[in-house]
């Protein structure tokens, strides 16, 4: 919103009651050149102006690498298992949850922190995230003992709840910064940061902490790994002070421009919590989105344990297994963000991809066991790449299907689904590896996934973010194809978020 009612008085009336749109380059004070869109909304003297700035690549980068400090040590225990059971004198169960601590802190957690999101926005929840973090690797620096098995235990629990401040934030990012043609990409960047977190959690663990039977020297190995997790953590705490931005000056969608010109008075968390539930497509999306993902948890936490069961003393290739599998997934998130801003198929391409994710599931199962790595290498690629490319599809389908509810709410009940569905998988996995045999836990997980595809095939879609952009930009005027009549009443502040629900009814 750009200008006050008094400023706008002189106005041509020859085009009143239309909102003309034009696109122009200009240049801020940096010297930077921006991709502007003016909407002059004549009938209530207001200009909308739309802005994207350089500066938003620099904001999803940083939120990508706190995200990838986080994700590496939610993994670096689980892929070197048998190698902390020795350390500590533990049970493999005790090291597990050193994963699953992560999912269970969410679930609590997730809905006092996406209220706080509303209340203070994106740069407070950076902050918390990064400093959290950063407090939980200095933790973990002091655990390097082996009778301070809980002392490793709070670091852990630390920078688990980092990742509540975290984990939900892709899509929030990707709207307050990115453009309407851009988000699903800049979504699928911020994801990459999780991804690309849990890869280096699979492959530098096994290389920094050698399986040797010295305890001092095992000792030393974990604490050069501690340490460097910590000085990360530090300097990135740093850049999120010095550099994390709140919001760009002026917003980077029509949607955004609406959304900042809500009343908050309008705005009630449980209430729009409560709509979340009522939205039957919504809720498919919340069980399936969780099927899928809690399963790419179980897969990950219990890889080590599956790979050194049939391929004994390949600590080093199990943690470069799960790196494939990540890395596929990066690539997979990356091309689908891209797929989605081009075509905007949000329903077809997430059917597609859980349906392909089910039948990686199958292969991966009844091919772990022949005998050879290289077959594992193929099929975890190819798991990790529609397995772990559906994360960003889920966020951005759940915001297409609930806008204009809060991105930051539905995304954290998408987590939280995830990390319900990721402890329940992960302890039944196991046990069922424990008493029967891998082939048996993996195929526990295709039952679930193929339940998740057919669910998934359910979903109405129902692309309200869509739908209410499209109502500004495509309506035709004597202007030209860019002229547009928006759906504001004169009090437009006032009854905005009505006008919201018309619009996208």
């Amino acid at each position: 919103h750009d200008g006050d009612d008094d400023d706008d008085d002189d106005v041509d009336g020859n085009h009143f009651g239309k909102d003309v749109l034009q696109t122009e380059q200009t240049k801020n004070t940096d010297g930077n050149f921006d991709h502007v869109e003016i909407s002059e909304c004549r009938d209530t003297n207001t200009v909308c102006k739309t802005r994207v700035y350089r500066r938003r690549w620099l904001i999803v980068i940083l939120f990508s690498s706190y995200s990838l400090c986080n994700a590496f040590q939610w993994i670096q225990y689980g892929i070197i298992n048998n190698i902390f059971m020795k350390f500590y004198n533990v049970s493999s169960f005790a090291i597990d949850w050193l994963s699953m601590i992560y999912m269970l802190t969410y679930i609590p957690f997730i809905f006092p922190v996406t209220w706080l999101l509303e209340r203070k926005g994106l740069r407070v929840i950076a902050l918390f995230a990064a400093s959290i973090n950063c407090v939980g690797t200095w933790i973990k620096v002091a655990s390097v003992q082996p009778n301070l098995f809980w002392v490793t235990m709070l670091g852990q629990f630390t920078c688990s709840f980092a990742q509540v401040f975290i984990l939900g934030m892709p899509s929030q990012v990707a709207s307050v910064w990115f453009g309407s043609d851009e988000v699903s990409t800049a979504c699928a960047i911020g994801v990459f940061g999780n991804q690309l977190g849990i890869a280096i959690g699979f492959l530098i663990p096994p290389i920094l902490v050698p399986n040797v039977d010295d305890m001092n020297e095992l000792a030393q190995h974990i604490s050069i790994m501690f340490y460097i997790t910590a000085a990360v953590a530090s300097l990135i705490f740093l850049l999120v002070v010095f550099v994390f931005q709140e919001k760009p000056e002026i917003p980077p969608s029509l949607s955004q421009v609406a959304l900042r010109d809500m009343p908050t008075t309008q705005y009630s968390y449980l209430a729009s919590i409560a709509r979340l539930f009522c939205n039957k497509p919504f809720i498919l999306l919340l069980i399936s989105y969780g099927l899928n993902v809690g399963c790419f948890y179980a897969v990950s936490t219990l890889l080590n344990r599956m790979i050194i069961e049939h391929y004994p003393g390949e600590e080093v290739n199990a943690g470069r297994i799960g790196l494939t599998l990540v890395i596929a997934g990066v690539v997979g998130s990356l091309l689908c963000g891209i797929w989605l801003d081009k075509t905007k198929t949000y329903k077809q391409t997430t059917l597609t991809v859980y349906l392909l994710s089910f039948v990686g599931m199958v292969i991966y199962a009844f091919t772990l066991n022949l005998g050879h790595l290289w077959v594992v290498f193929l099929t975890s690629g190819a798991l990790g790449f529609f397995m772990t490319g559906y994360l960003p599809l889920g966020f951005e389908f759940a915001v297409e299907l609930t806008y204009p509810e809060s991105e930051g709410t539905s995304s954290g009940l998408l987590n939280c689904s995830a990390q319900m569905f990721g402890i329940a998988f992960t302890i039944i996995q196991g046990k069922i590896i424990d008493h029967f045999s891998t082939l048996a836990g993996n195929i526990f997980l295709c039952v679930f996934l193929f339940i998740g595809s057919i669910m998934t095939a359910l979903i109405k879609s129902d692309l309200r973010r869509q739908k209410f952009d499209l109502s500004l930009l495509t309506r035709p005027g004597p202007c030209g194809p860019r002229e547009t009549i928006l759906p504001f009443s004169e009090d437009r502040k006032s009854s905005l978020g009505q006008n919201f629900q018309l619009a996208v009814i």
